[in-house]
């Protein structure tokens, strides 16, 4: 795979910083939960929050650093949505071998009527679909957005 003359393994190093702070986030909110934190303390440490700000900053990075062009921005809407799913579906799969409710298992975050399969099949299929999507629309407007200021304005903010 060679998107814009960068390979898989260059996007990976590009942005792997990013995909720490969306493992980060999520073992934050699984210790939070843990430690019995207050709800809306557990709520504000969202993967779904850390996984689109990261888009949007590799968007910027990438306008900034001349890295690739909105193809790119799709690939790494791509993987962090890949990567942000694998973290969840990792913790239902933990709560499903080991009996204990986790944070990502409970009623309230996830369907309860769906079994631990169909809900980490959910996020594996519909999960990264919708997310890599939304994301790559998100991302690609705001490099759209980016790439429309006028060059004097960018130079200006470099100086």
């Amino acid at each position: 795979m060679n998107i814009n003359g960068h390979g898989l393994r260059d996007h990976i190093r590009f942005a792997g910083p990013l995909f720490g702070v969306i493992a980060a986030v999520w073992a934050l909110r699984l210790i939070l939960a843990a430690a019995g934190a207050p709800r809306p303390l557990v709520m504000m440490a969202s993967v779904t929050v850390a996984h689109a700000f990261c888009i949007l900053l590799v968007a910027v990075l990438i306008h900034v650093r001349r890295f690739g062009s909105y193809s790119n921005v799709v690939v790494f809407a791509f993987l962090f949505t890949a990567w942000s799913n694998l973290l969840v579906s990792a913790a239902i799969a933990l709560s499903a071998l080991t009996g204990n409710e986790n944070i990502y298992s409970s009623p309230e975050f996830s369907a309860h009527l769906l079994s631990p399969t169909k809900h980490i099949i959910g996020h594996l299929t519909f999960g990264i679909g919708f997310g890599t999507i939304i994301g790559s629309a998100m991302g690609c407007l705001l490099l759209l957005l980016l790439r429309r200021l006028p060059a004097d304005h960018v130079q200006a903010k470099r100086l």
